[in-house]
């Protein structure tokens, strides 16, 4: 009697195995991938716009796929650059174009999921091989992203110079800093030098340069600058703005105290 028991407990034992080994693998298939989209940005072609997604397809590998809405007709570049839009950058890796049918997939070994969702990166598609300079959509990757975690200061104008705006001082995921600069009553055409200095305004002579900034675009308006370290190399975080003792100058020609048209304080200069 003891041995039929076993025998049917054992029996049982294999028959329920036999019914969770499947329903395991079949769990383990289906586990999505993990994945990561971001924003692709109209440029110099008005109704562009796109995405791009990482999706995890191996341990080692990653498939990047672009879409792209609104493109013009035919075969479109796409790369994979070093640095942020901001700054500009090298290519890392040339991706598979964006064809007919508005869409790009490459699968790359060159950077896994976790390296590309924390790269220091941007990805650009241009209008085609011939029109390189012709940027349809691009948008800041990984440890670029912008946060919604920002501090806007006021610049006023200089005397009688008539240009005033505002400097955005806007975290980025990976700690550094985009400076957005947008100014009214410049003039088009012109470019207009920019700097964080230390100190404040009100300091008699000015205090010297430590970040050069990207100059302003007459026409527009605006400056972009990511800032991760001063002109003298020593780091400096998001954080380290909202403390820091200094104020902003535009020039209109030169970085000279004498062609300032607009300033502002910024961090604890700030009263």
């Amino acid at each position: 009697m003891f041995k039929i028991r076993s025998q049917f407990t054992s029996l049982l034992m294999l028959f329920i195995a036999i019914l969770i080994l499947p329903m395991s693998a079949c769990k383990k298939d289906d586990d999505p991938a993990r994945q990561k989209t971001y924003d692709l940005k109209v440029q110099d072609v008005l109704g562009v716009s796109g995405v791009v997604t990482f999706i995890e397809t191996s341990a080692t590998a990653t498939t990047i796929k672009v879409e792209l809405f609104g493109a013009p007709s035919g075969s479109h570049p796409v790369a994979l650059y070093s640095n942020t839009i901001a700054e500009g950058g090298n290519v890392i890796e040339q991706l598979n174009p964006v064809d007919a049918s508005g869409v790009s997939t490459t699968l790359t070994t060159s950077l896994n999921y976790s390296e590309l969702i924390a790269y220091n990166g941007f990805i650009r598609v241009v209008k085609s091989s011939n029109e390189p300079h012709v940027i349809l959509a691009q948008g800041d990757i990984g440890g670029n992203v912008l946060t919604d975690v920002k501090k806007t200061y006021t610049l006023k104008t200089v005397d009688n110079f008539g240009v005033s705006g505002t400097a955005v001082f806007q975290k980025r995921l990976n700690g550094s800093t985009l400076v957005t600069i947008s100014l009214t009553g410049t003039i088009q055409g012109e470019t207009y030098p920019a700097s964080i200095n230390l100190s404040t305004i009100e300091t008699i002579g000015g205090g010297p340069v430590t970040k050069t900034l990207s100059s302003v675009n007459g026409t527009t308006g605006k400056s972009y600058t990511t800032i991760r370290k001063l002109d003298s190399g020593l780091d400096i975080t998001y954080e380290g703005w909202l403390l820091y003792n200094g104020y902003i100058n535009i020039y209109q020609t030169s970085v000279a105290l004498e062609n300032v048209i607009c300033h502002g304080n910024i961090g604890s200069s700030v009263k």
